[in-house]
């Protein structure tokens, strides 16, 4: 298995050109998750997907499956990783939605 040099780790969703907040955090908080080893999740609204993911020289490419409200989505999306830790780039359904967005560093808490 080879190790990414590139974003790896947890980031919450804070902001997307296509939706307001209350609905980025309608199921729960708003993350995108990147693993070393090409795989990812994410959740915003009511979506729950799977990330295979690629590293580029700025960030990550990815394509993710999902379901959104039960109903079977996919799509497209990347991210640029910027010098303060946080990411910003596009989220794409296949044939529907597309949005900006921008997230923030989202550390893992073991805190009970």
């Amino acid at each position: 298995m080879s190790v990414s040099t590139g974003p790896v780790g947890r980031w919450r969703i804070v902001e997307a050109a296509a939706w307001p907040r209350e609905h980025l955090d309608l199921c729960g908080p708003a993350f995108l998750r990147v693993d070393a080893d090409g795989s990812g999740e994410m959740a915003f609204g009511a979506l729950t997907a799977v990330l295979n993911v690629g590293f580029t020289p700025s960030g990550v490419d990815f394509d993710w499956n999902g379901s959104d409200e039960g109903d079977h989505v996919q799509g497209t999306g990347w991210a640029d990783l910027h010098d303060d830790g946080s990411l910003e780039g596009e989220i794409a359904y296949d044939n529907g939605d597309e949005t900006t967005f921008i997230a923030k560093p989202w550390p893992f808490s073991a805190a009970c």
